[in-house]
């Protein structure tokens, strides 16, 4: 251990003397030696990197500049004189330093010969770090006091020393070894800065020299992740079923009606079936928003994260949507989450769908970082070059920019014409899906979304054209009108002396009914509907035309509901509780005049069926009615008694509903009830049947006849369940009228509708309106003359105004609007023809009070004037900017029940 000592202080005595000898600024020190070493091994150029320090400005921290004089070299000084010290006391007790060690030491600092001592090594390194990191800055007094210690320090002292110098000498020994860790520390982390920089130029090495993916994997990957989002979109429609027994259901049965069986079947069906390319059509409309992202973004992984992240959101969202309320997403739907409704609608999540919820989230996740792994080594950052800082610094980046731009430009006109059209009949986007298979089904958004998939479904509704803005619309136009109607509403009310809400209103769309013996060809031995036809005979009366035949449900119930003729929109315009009102913030609807009166509780609405038919749920909502009861509402409609093996409720049972309404509210109110008993198809639900006997009709079908006979049996039951909820009416004490109308004709006259000529009449359905004996103005009064008030023919959206006459109730402007329209042109409708009323043949009909049809060119002047007002009033309501809203226009007299 002495030995060792002994050697450390030679070579640092060594080390001292060289520096001391060495002329100011030409020594050739270990500071030039090793920078030569370090440019030889390794070019300072090469690691030369944005943000980072060179080799050569670390070194220079590192050694120690060789200063002539100054306040820089004290530390130098002190140091050196500790050592001095150190040796001198060495060379006391005869261990004197050879002079060749000395030139030893210096050639181990420059050189690095081998046979150099680690400790030594170590030393020298210390020494000229110590000399440029500048920590001991002590004057020379206390490099003299460094000196003494360090003598004192290594001399044996004798007994009795004072316990102050022992501590003194435990300090001045122990400064050398902390200044040589923190040498060491510092040295070290020079080596890990020199490896980091070292692999930082290895990566920028080879990121300059990293692959490009082709443009092929981008077109396979396009395909691949628009195909899986088709089928999985897809499967979103579909549920598992459940057998109440299992055992009456086949094993292929099972298979087929599987959630992967049906998706197998919308597959597999464009080689089964000839012209069925659905799955094909969804796939390239997915497609498109594809390319619009990956052209807009001009980032393919990033956009490939993007779209699976939207779509895979839209699927899982499609199917608890699907599950909760058996209907898909719809645009109407964008609107609810724009309005801040997330938190709300995450909460309606079911327990069993947090699964697909979070594995869903787990996939997202992965599907995101592979994609950003993957564009930020992907050599191609752009999929088209483009430079938009220097855009014209050469042709080719002129060429690049145009190319991006024209990219992104076309794939969003391709996505939007497609958008645009693909629900207007006739033009290229409604007509190439049609080629593809689409058939719509407007009348039900969720066998539109399995039958012909999600995507289409959801872009199908996207954008409806309304119908065009009219000439002249403007606020002024529209307060004009306003103020006139209001006059003529002044006037009328001055001879009335009944308000709405002083009765209870109950408007019955009763599912196609309509009296089977005005149809051509059919002959009966019994009347089918004595009762309804008494009835007719003492109250107002007459015949609806209706706009569809064997369809076309809703687009009636909105004109009764709203007064507006489905005549007016556009012919594009197929069902507008699909296309219309899920669109519109406030719509207007009659029953808002009780509400108005009796606040929310004002209006109550019946469906003895599901509540998404016809989006009916979301629709009531937005037009105020308080309850809708259906089969699966909560809670669900009460009465659901079926007739034999009829799938549908009675109306006996519907009516019963409505009864246990009434009685269970004090005040006056709207209900709304659209009945299901003699909903398609008819199948031979009853037992006993005695129209099989009495439809005596020549030139039938065996199939048709069966169809029409089960059809008359439910008329018959309608009539005769319409009789006694009347009679149960007449027995309370309040006033209560009931409008009650057919919406259309089934579609089981097939040799009649095969016969154009019966056209109109396949389109003329049974209304009546009918007050209790607790109404005022019951009796001789109750029946408004067919010649004067013009009641034999008629259209829905007349309804609500005739009945204001038959109860001798004062009206709004609005109302009193109708009612000029209705006696100058009584009934105004499109027909569609053809079964579920949505095809491309349409035209607008004219009926005169006879019923006879009124050319457009034979209308008069009047006539034309009201029409062009009825489509200010309509635009306004519908497309426009709701100007009417603001002015009197809805409001009736009222009484301030509340």
């Amino acid at each position: 251990m002495g030995n060792l000592n002994e050697k450390r202080r030679e070579q640092e005595h060594a080390a001292i003397s060289v520096t001391e000898n060495e002329p100011d600024g030409t020594s050739n020190s270990s500071e030039e030696i090793d920078s030569q070493s370090s440019k030889e091994t390794f070019p300072e150029s090469q690691f030369l990197l944005p943000g980072f320090l060179t080799f050569a400005d670390l070194k220079h921290r590192f050694h120690t500049p060789t200063a002539p004089s100054g306040p820089a070299t004290d530390n130098n000084d002190q140091f050196t004189d500790s050592m001095q010290s150190t040796n001198d006391k060495a060379a006391d007790n005869g261990q004197a330093t050879d002079k060749n060690t000395v030139n030893e030491t210096h050639t181990s600092n420059g050189e690095s010969s081998e046979g150099e001592d680690e400790d030594s090594s170590e030393a020298s390194r210390s020494s000229a770090s110590e000399q440029v990191s500048g920590k001991e800055n002590d004057s020379p007094s206390d490099a003299a006091e460094c000196r003494t210690s360090s003598n004192d320090s290594d001399s044996h002292n004798p007994a009795g020393t004072s316990p102050v110098d022992s501590s003194e000498s435990a300090d001045s020994s122990e400064s050398p070894w902390n200044r040589l860790r923190e040498q060491i520390s510092t040295f070290v982390a020079f080596l890990a800065t020199q490896h980091v920089l070292q692999a930082l130029a290895m990566i920028r090495s080879v990121w300059h020299r990293r692959p490009k993916c082709p443009y092929t994997l981008y077109v396979v990957v396009m395909a691949l992740m628009t195909a899986a989002a088709t089928l999985f979109i897809q499967w979103g429609m579909y549920i598992e079923p459940n057998y109440e027994n299992p055992d009456a259901a086949d094993d292929t049965t099972k298979i087929m009606n599987s959630v992967n069986g049906q998706l197998t079947r919308f597959v597999s069906q464009m080689w089964l079936e000839e012209g069925k390319l659905n799955w094909l059509l969804n796939f390239f409309a997915l497609g498109m928003v594809y390319l619009v992202l990956v052209f807009v973004m001009n980032r393919f992984w990033v956009a490939t994260a993007v779209f699976g992240i939207v779509m895979s959101v839209y699927a899982v969202a499609n199917h608890i949507k699907f599950l909760l309320r058996n209907e898909p997403i719809l645009p109407s739907d964008l609107s609810f989450l724009s309005s801040g409704n997330g938190g709300e609608i995450a909460s309606f999540i079911p327990k069993d769908s947090q699964t697909l919820v979070d594995n869903t989230i787990t996939m997202l996740i992965w599907l995101t970082v592979i994609c950003l792994i993957i564009q930020f080594v992907d050599g191609r950052r752009c999929v088209i070059p483009f430079h938009w800082w220097r855009p014209f610094r050469n042709m080719k980046t002129v060429a690049g920019n145009l190319t991006r731009l024209i990219a992104a430009g076309a794939s969003i006109a391709l996505l939007c014409s497609f958008t645009w059209t693909l629900s207007i009949p006739g033009a290229w986007g409604y007509e190439w899906a049609q080629s593809w298979g689409d058939s719509p089904k407007l009348w039900n958004s969720a066998e539109d979304a399995q039958v012909n998939g999600p995507t289409i479904n959801f872009l199908r509704l996207t954008h409806p054209k309304i119908m065009d803005k009219p000439e002249g619309y403007s606020q002024e136009t529209m307060e004009m009108l306003a103020k006139k109607y209001g006059t003529t509403a002044s006037n009328t009310n001055k001879t009335r002396v009944n308000n709405l809400t002083d009765s209870t209103v109950i408007m019955i769309l009763s599912e196609t009914f309509s009296d089977p013996t005005r149809v051509p060809g059919i002959e009966l031995t019994e009347d089918p509907m004595p009762d309804i036809r008494s009835i007719k005979e003492t109250t107002t009366s007459g015949l609806m035309l209706s706009p569809g035949y064997g369809g076309g449900t809703a687009n009636i119930e909105y004109q009764t509901l709203t007064g507006l003729d489905l005549a007016l929109f556009d012919d594009s315009m197929q069902s507008t509780y699909q296309e219309l009102v899920p669109h519109q913030k406030n719509p207007y609807s009659f029953n808002q005049i009780w509400n108005a009166e009796y606040g929310a509780t004002g209006s109550t609405a019946f469906h003895p069926y599901f509540k998404n038919m016809y989006l009916r749920d979301t629709n009531y909502k937005k037009f105020g009615f308080d309850k809708f009861y259906t089969l699966d509402s909560k809670p669900a409609i009460t009465h659901q008694d079926r007739i034999d093996n009829s799938p549908y409720v009675s109306d006996a049972a519907a009516y019963q509903n409505v009864i246990d309404q009434l009685t269970s509210t004090d005040h006056p109110q709207f209900v709304q009830l659209v009945t299901m008993q003699n909903h398609s198809p008819h199948t031979g639900w009853y037992n006993d049947n005695q129209f099989d006997w009495a439809n005596i009709t020549d030139g039938l079908s065996d199939n048709e006849r069966w169809q029409v006979n089960t059809y008359i049996k439910g008329v018959s039951l309608t009539d005769q369940a319409t009789a006694d909820f009347l009679n149960q009416l007449n027995m309370m004490d309040k006033p209560i009228t009931v409008i009650f109308y057919g919406d259309h004709l089934p579609s089981d006259y097939t040799t009649a509708a095969a016969d154009s000529n019966n056209d109109l009449t396949l389109h003329e359905t049974d209304y009546f309106i009918w007050s209790n004996q607790a109404s005022s103005g019951a009796g001789s009064d109750v029946k408004l003359s067919p010649s004067k008030a013009g009641t034999n023919y008629t259209s829905p959206n007349y309804f609500m105004e005739m009945a204001s006459e038959h109860m001798n109730a004062k009206v709004s402007p609005y109302l009193a609007f109708l009612s000029t329209v209705r006696t100058k042109l009584p009934a105004v409708e499109r027909l569609v023809l053809g079964e579920g009323g949505f095809t491309n043949d349409t035209s607008t009909t004219y009926l005169d009070k006879n019923g006879d049809v009124v050319k457009r060119k034979d209308l008069s002047k009047q006539q034309k004037t009201l029409l062009k007002e009825y489509r200010l009033i309509q635009y306004d309501m519908t497309a426009g900017k709701g100007y009417l809203a603001n002015t009197d226009f809805f409001n009736v007299p009222s009484t301030q029940h509340r």
